[in-house]
């Protein structure tokens, strides 16, 4: 009991903790009316107005076809990379190809750290720097998708294998088998289904970060998106994400159908068509790459190519330079306040998000619609459930980076817009799974309250709340750690942080400073990765 009453009192703590972070971030924002530009209202009526008047005319609708493909090619073409760079890695960083003894341990710490690293550096930041080593090709938006999304999958893949039952590996290691057919015979079969679930769901963050390799110039729905905004054609906006959103949302659809099939034992035709569906798309991709793009992967080692890559590492290690950033303690103080900043900007956004989440999470859920949950229903309930599980898709399909080039249109530059654009964008991801945790509810309790007497109201708090609270706690961490490698890229539109100071001194090719600057984000990046493990533990 006594261990009980330490845990319930953990989780009671870390909630105020919470709260209070949230609040503390709120203090670095002057709240006034000059946090906006002068025309800002005027330009979000524009923006709103402009969504239910999209741009339809032939012309952008055929270039909103051909960027989606590219958006799609490199997506493609990146996350595929990314699955191989995973399986290697993953494997390796699980460690069960290594025995016990201290050199095992040691090289599944190395490849974890690896993977550590791949992660930790935001997509876009590595298609900067691939950009500025060998120019505006495709396979900068390629390997900077391929990097960051192998390194996420292949953490995912190495504590599934990890995680696995020693019963049915022990019971093929007594026959003889050696560590590959404990592999293809043990491991594999059991974490498939849930590789491929998770690669899926990669899949479709590679679309949106595909869209926004545009930053960099090197096309897609993005660089579209970009242009208009830039020529304030705000109806051609929408249309460009209107497409941006239709492709999400198709990928998002097969990935849940084709898990629904795949745990069924009965063979369905959808499970082919899938596979050949993905082979189709890897040689769409590659061939419009090669054919269209006609982008050489030689030419990438030319010694053009090379003796560019090798002035821009030389130069972002401080070489030929009188005084590196990293040895100016001026520099130092800067990039710590750009460091603190950002901190706070990543707390306010999944508190805005959080918020937004908890005010629209169980109206969104199934059983709260239908009324199986509180054994009462309303005729507007459907209608409630239909709109905010659209928003849900609304906010989700559109990249953070999007999110802030609109803003940033209504807000002058700071941490505020950038919060807002990670908020809104994860909005629609925290609200999708913490609806799916109220779905996934044992309704027993909650409806012993309810024949107890108990009004809605009474049942939500004292049957619901608690029960999905710690679900909750864990996915607002977990979201919390993924908004802290994005903050980065919203500062590159003027949204404050770290991200801003990155790419002024990317264009002074002040590339010291950048070094640096990267250094403070990573520290940054493991710090949220361990406090956020932390707090997970506590809450379970």
């Amino acid at each position: 009991m006594a261990k009980t009453f330490t845990k319930t009192h953990q989780k009671s703590y870390l909630t105020i903790i919470l709260i209070g972070a949230f609040i503390w971030s709120l203090f670095s924002v002057q709240w006034s009316s000059e946090l906006f530009h002068a025309g800002g209202f005027a330009t979000l009526f524009q923006i709103v107005q402009a969504l239910f008047q999209p741009n339809l005319s032939a012309d952008i609708l055929l270039l909103a076809v051909r960027s989606t493909w590219i958006t799609l090619s490199y997506a493609v073409a990146g996350v595929g990379l990314a699955i191989v760079i995973a399986f290697v890695l993953g494997i390796l960083a699980s460690g069960i190809f290594f025995d016990d003894g201290r050199l095992g341990i040691t090289l599944k710490t190395i490849f974890r750290a690896i993977l550590g690293f791949l992660r930790a550096i935001h997509e876009l930041v590595w298609a900067l720097i691939f950009v500025a080593s060998f120019g505006l090709s495709p396979y900068a938006a390629i390997f900077a998708l391929a990097l960051p999304f192998g390194g996420i999958l292949g953490r995912i893949f190495a504590d599934m294998l990890a995680d696995v039952q020693e019963a049915p590996i022990q019971a093929l290691k007594s026959t003889g088998a050696s560590k590959w057919q404990l592999f293809f015979y043990g491991y594999f079969p059991i974490v498939k289904t849930g590789m491929l679930s998770y690669t899926m769901y990669r899949f479709e963050c590679g679309i949106r970060s595909s869209a926004i390799m545009s930053f960099v110039g090197l096309g897609g729905l993005g660089y579209q998106i970009q242009l208009s905004l830039d020529d304030l054609h705000y109806d051609e906006v929408w249309t460009f994400i209107f497409f941006l959103i239709t492709i999400v949302v198709l990928v998002d659809w097969w990935s849940s159908h084709l898990r629904n099939k795949l745990n069924h034992y009965s063979k369905h035709w959808f499970v082919p068509f899938s596979t050949l569906l993905t082979i189709g798309l890897l040689i769409g991709a590659w061939s419009y790459i090669y054919i269209i793009d006609k982008a050489s992967f030689l030419e990438l080692f030319s010694e053009r190519n090379l003796s560019f890559a090798k002035k821009f590492f030389a130069n972002m290690f401080g070489l030929g330079e009188e005084e590196p950033a990293f040895f100016d303690w001026a520099s130092w103080k800067n990039a710590i306040s750009l460091t603190y900043d950002t901190l706070q900007m990543s707390i306010m956004a999944i508190g805005f998000s959080t918020i937004l989440m908890f005010l629209t999470v169980l109206p969104a859920a199934r059983n709260v619609a239908n009324g199986r949950l509180t054994l009462s229903g309303r005729w507007y309930s459907w209608i409630s459930f239909s709109l905010i599980r659209l928003s849900y898709i609304f906010s989700r399909a559109i990249p953070e980076l999007v999110w802030a080039m609109m803003i940033i249109f209504i807000f002058k530059p700071g941490i505020l817009p950038g919060a807002i654009a990670l908020a809104l964008h994860n909005f629609g991801i925290l609200g999708k799974l913490c609806a799916e945790v109220v779905e996934d509810l044992d309704a027993r309790p909650v409806r012993h309250l309810a024949s107890s007497g108990a009004s809605k109201g009474q049942i939500l708090l004292y049957g619901v709340v608690p029960s999905v609270l710690p679900r909750f706690l864990t996915y607002i961490l977990y979201r919390w750690e993924v908004i802290m490698r994005t903050t980065i890229i919203v500062g590159f539109v003027g949204a404050g942080g770290l991200g801003q100071q990155f790419k002024l001194s990317m264009s002074f090719f002040h590339y010291s400073d950048i070094t640096l600057l990267l250094f403070c984000y990573i520290i940054l990046v493991w710090i949220a990765d361990f406090i956020s493990e932390w707090a997970r533990k506590t809450v379970k």
